[in-house]
């Protein structure tokens, strides 16, 4: 191991050692039905709303109806993510097959194979900036944005140095056609709720 790499593992260590205070902490003060998350730095607490809830039960059914029941799907459960203090919990996330929760630190972005977001109103940049640009470093396959403000999917795929190399955007009605990648699932968007 260099010099660099051993630095590197340190500061990996420093940072999930922080990001555990900051939720340690935060968890005790935020309400039920809040939704709390670190992005590059900074906390974010949001309501959780029907609306939300909804479009990201709807993709789960997609992807149980794909990979079966036993999938590994979660929501709104931490992980650690590259960049600075990360700690996202993704609205929908699929995890490989065979995927093993680490004892100290939980899943691993590394397991990651699909995440979908739900925009809510305050946080959307999120979605849209840093947490894509993690995403996009940690190699996530396919990332789905589901905006019910505007009525519309982003789906970013073929990540590759830090950054995803295509996009498409599909209107709330339209299917999401994921068949082209590994996942090979379609989204059925006809009941997605707007805001």
């Amino acid at each position: 191991m260099t010099v660099a790499e051993s630095d590197r593992i340190d500061m990996a260590d420093e940072n999930a050692q922080r990001l555990d205070a900051w939720f340690e902490l935060v968890e005790r003060m935020v309400p039920e039905g809040f939704k709390v998350e670190v992005v590059e730095g900074a906390v974010h607490m949001v309501p959780q709303r029907f609306t939300h809830g909804e479009i990201a039960r709807r993709i789960i059914h997609a992807l149980e109806d794909r990979f079966g029941r036993d999938v590994t799907v979660a929501t709104d459960v931490r992980i650690d993510f590259p960049g600075h203090q990360n700690g996202f919990c993704p609205d929908v996330m699929k995890l490989r097959d065979g995927a093993e929760r680490d004892a100290e630190r939980g899943w691993r972005h590394e397991d990651v194979e699909f995440v979908a977001e739900v925009i809510s109103r305050g946080t959307g940049a999120n979605d849209y900036g840093p947490k894509k640009a993690a995403y996009a470093q940690a190699g996530v396959p396919v990332y789905v944005i589901a905006d019910p403000y505007t009525g519309r999917c982003h789906v970013f795929t073929e990540p590759k140095d830090g950054e995803y190399r295509t996009e498409s955007r599909i209107d709330f009605g339209d299917p999401v056609d994921l068949t082209h990648t590994f996942l090979d699932l379609t989204i059925d968007t006809s009941k997605f709720p707007r805001d």
